[in-house]
């Protein structure tokens, strides 16, 4: 962050030849800094709500350690996802409060987590091969400031397993079912609880499930109306969403 423009600003403020709304409307236009190999936007959370997260997948483990330490100087918390045990143990280094989630592939820097909202996001699995997508998701909504719960291995196949826990699938505020082979589950859920439902495919399944295609038409086409479907093995997108709708009950826009 530019200090010297924010105690100008401030300067107004006081002054009164400016009011909070003009300084934070100019704060949203303040430059990004720039590393030569990626422009890192520190006024993500500004105008997002949220600071910016590092895909760790294609990069350079020097570039991600630099780029986490960039965002690290700042009031967190950061997120990084698909990092490897490899990248995280370069990341530690440089901040060694970090944490490593190895099923959801997932890095957190939280110095202070942010304040939890109300409503809870339920975060719901066919399978546990489905798991490392759900924990991103999981993950994802927990750093965002939500109560999360899980309720794992409870497919189609098996739906007694699903309906001996229709009082937390109904209570809550947001709902991510990820599935993978037929991809039925969000269907299923979404004729039961009357709450917004993120579809999330994965590419688990057999040689005709096209690496979770099959997952995808089937949750686009669902019968079940009000579904939202995500991209295959799309946690973190399913997660942020989540969170976005879940702000909305705490007047947080």
């Amino acid at each position: 962050m530019n200090e010297t423009l924010v105690r100008e600003l401030l300067d107004e403020v006081r002054q009164g030849r400016t009011n909070i709304d003009e300084a934070v409307a100019r704060l949203r236009k303040l430059p990004f800094v720039d590393l030569d190999f990626a422009k890192v936007d520190l006024h993500r959370g500004l105008l997002r709500g949220f600071p910016e997260v590092v895909y760790c997948t294609g990069k350079r483990v020097e570039h991600v350690v630099a780029i986490i330490a960039e965002l690290a100087a700042g009031p967190g918390p950061v997120l990084a996802t698909r990092a490897t045990p490899e990248v995280f143990a370069a990341v530690q280094a440089a901040v060694p409060e970090a944490q490593y989630n190895e099923l959801a592939r997932t890095i957190v820097y939280e110095p202070q987590p942010l304040p939890k909202r109300s409503g809870v996001i339920l975060v719901v699995s066919a399978g546990t091969a489905d798991l490392p997508v759900a924990e991103e998701a999981a993950v994802t909504a927990s750093v965002m400031g939500n109560p999360v719960e899980r309720l794992y291995d409870v497919g189609v196949s098996g739906l007694h397993r699903l309906l001996a826990h229709l009082d937390q699938i109904t209570s809550a505020s947001v709902l991510i079912v990820v599935a993978g082979m037929e991809g039925a589950l969000p269907s299923v859920i979404g004729g039961l609880a009357r709450r917004p439902v993120i579809a999330v495919p994965t590419s688990v399944g057999y040689g005709a499930s096209f690496g979770g295609l099959a997952a995808l038409l089937a949750m686009l086409n669902s019968c079940a109306s009000g579904v939202t479907v995500v991209n295959i093995d799309n946690g973190f997108g399913a997660g942020y969403a989540a969170s976005l709708m879940n702000a909305l009950q705490d007047g947080v826009g």
